[in-house]
């Protein structure tokens, strides 16, 4: 079997496929011009960072699985793998952990005024200690926007340290979230009105796209922290940088953003109240072994025939090709 990765995989990962004697092309691009001269003959793909697009399956015909170390789907034609028979294997809740864990740690550094009291540190400012930027979160309250794997362990953690939580997410029942003793939230609105912090945990689909923008923002007060670990896209960047220009939020911690990698010449780039970390939430040791690890087992899994269960369209198994 022949597997196509965008970029090299943990070591975890790539042992899995060593094991099932893949011959493996790693392309060092997503871009699926650049992988598709190795696509043609290939059975299997793994894309790290890139995107695969109709054109690009419709010449590849030998492809039978596409694999995500993760489980964000948006740079992938899932429409057209379905039509043609191809799962989409994902690896769901192998870093969900690391990324909650890191959407703490976004929140602790924004409401402490970590990163700005170091940098002014450095400078000499000893006298940036009495800024009194920074704030206590006990008693604060949690916005969460998407109550997944994420958003839950995110909400234990936060209610731990004694932190009030909201939730809002059509498509978890109310009584699931009241009786963890969190606010359930029917409106958007709502959930982002009189909040202290606010963690965006949805994935990026044509309802999300610039779910958080201008009428979004106007909700929001000089002590909003607002938090993202899910897709850059879910909040009209241009309308957060004028907002945190302004001092009309207190200051974002962003994992992710509308077009990476980054344009570090960007004005979002240039202020002192936003923390900013290169779409890393999922990349700790453990994450990145797992989600790699189980990518690559579903991979070859599929290759050999099986209905592996962790994928995104399981819609594909219905096609011809799975009956033959």
């Amino acid at each position: 079997m022949k597997v196509v990765i965008s970029h090299r995989l943990h070591d975890n990962g790539m042992k899995v496929l060593e094991d099932a004697n893949a011959q493996v092309a790693i392309t060092n691009d997503g871009n699926p011009k650049i992988m598709l001269p190795e696509l043609l003959d290939a059975e299997g793909l793994i894309i790290r960072i890139g995107s695969i697009d109709r054109e690009t399956m419709l010449q590849a015909k030998n492809l039978k699985v596409i694999g995500r170390p993760g489980v964000g789907v948006d740079d992938v034609d899932v429409k057209t793998a379905t039509e043609l028979g191809i799962p989409v294997v994902i690896a769901p809740g192998a870093n969900t952990r690391s990324v909650a864990e890191h959407a703490f740690a976004l929140m602790f550094a924004c409401a402490k005024d970590i990163v700005r009291s170091d940098n002014e540190m450095r400078k000499g400012n000893f006298a940036i200690r009495s800024s009194y930027k920074a704030y206590e979160l006990n008693h604060k309250t949690l916005a969460l926007i998407g109550y997944g794997r994420i958003g839950s362990i995110l909400a234990q953690m936060s209610k731990a340290i004694g932190m009030n939580v909201k939730v809002y997410d059509p498509f978890v029942k109310q009584g699931t979230i009241e009786q963890e003793g969190y606010i359930y939230c029917t409106e958007l609105d709502d959930v982002i009105r009189d909040s202290h912090v606010i963690s965006i945990h949805v994935p990026l689909t044509n309802e999300t796209r610039n779910l958080i923008g201008e009428h979004e923002f106007s909700l929001m007060n000089e002590h909003t922290i607002l938090i993202n670990c899910a897709r850059g896209e879910v909040i009209d960047e241009p309308v957060l940088t004028k907002v945190l220009q302004e001092g009309k939020i207190h200051s974002a911690g962003l994992d992710v953003f509308a077009c990476e990698p980054v344009d570090i010449n960007s004005p979002l780039f240039q202020l002192d109240n936003v923390i900013v970390s290169p779409h890393m939430a999922g990349q700790t040791k453990e994450a990145a072994s797992g989600v790699a690890t189980m990518a690559a087992e579903g991979v070859v899994a599929v290759i050999n025939g099986e209905k592996w269960p962790y994928v995104c369209n399981p819609e594909a198994y219905n096609h011809p090709r799975w009956n033959k």
